[in-house]
């Protein structure tokens, strides 16, 4: 058995013993689905374009377009994806294993296409948009044709305000329901599984650190380092959607 095989088995005898597992998921877990991450080396968004200039709450108020001229191809990308192995496995260990919760830092929706019920969406998602003026809310699918067929920026049908997706921009606070939420399921854990995320933004970064100081194990799953392996009980460096099936396979109902 080569290492690799032996950190899997690890791992499944974790998840075994395991009553209350949470699920932390960062834009690696997307990208075999075709949506580009924001921070690798080579296909990441911000080696294309400054977030700075594109990205913060204050460029949106300012520079609308910018925003959208920028979002517009990600949002097809998004729109166009279906879930991949490793989002069916995360629900999967849903339905029939010790997972309880996915924690996400993405935007993409596909954990709940997946079919995962309890999901804590750190920052934010493309179902709605909130008018920045009357604060109204709106079903997104409503204005994403005037978005990326019309290339106009959207407009509240109520006050004329300027609509912003449910995402959070830099200079943000995070949906504090959503935090609130995940941080519970951080208390109440015995195991915290990590997959696809490189833990460099926080809040959501520093979650890992909480469980295990809370006594819980952890599981990273990752195509590259992040700085909390050392504190990991297994650390499998590999893609998740060929990774995370493998660790949800023993779960599944025998036919």
């Amino acid at each position: 058995m080569n290492q690799l095989d032996l950190s899997i088995d690890k791992a499944i005898r974790l998840l075994n013993r395991s009553r209350y597992a949470v699920a932390l998921t960062g834009a690696g877990i997307s990208t075999p689905s075709g949506i580009p991450d924001f921070r690798s080396s080579r296909y990441g968004l911000w080696e294309q374009v400054d977030p700075m200039e594109v990205a913060t709450i204050m460029a949106f108020k300012q520079f609308p377009e910018r925003f959208y001229n920028w979002i517009r191809p990600l949002l097809r990308q998004i729109l166009d994806a279906h879930p991949n192995p490793a989002h069916i496995a995360l629900a999967h260990l849903e339905q029939y294993g010790p997972l309880r919760a996915v924690i996400t830092q993405n935007i993409d929706m596909l954990h709940a296409k997946a079919g995962s019920r309890n999901i804590c969406e750190l920052h934010g998602h493309l179902r709605l948009m909130s008018c920045l003026q009357c604060m109204a809310q709106f079903e997104a699918e409503r204005f994403l044709p005037v978005v990326m067929e019309q290339a106009q920026v959207p407009r509240c049908p109520s006050c004329g305000g300027l609509l912003k997706p449910d995402v959070v921009l830099f200079g943000e606070l995070l949906p504090m329901e959503e935090l609130m939420r995940a941080e519970q399921h951080v208390r109440a854990c015995d195991l915290m599984l990590v997959a696809g995320s490189s833990l460099e933004v926080s809040p959501a970064g520093d979650l890992p650190w909480k469980a295990k100081q809370g006594g819980a194990s952890l599981i990273i799953v990752n195509l590259s380092e992040t700085h909390l392996d050392y504190l990991a009980d297994v650390v499998i460096r590999g893609d998740v959607a060929e990774m995370l099936p493998r660790l949800a396979e023993p779960f599944l109902p025998r036919t």
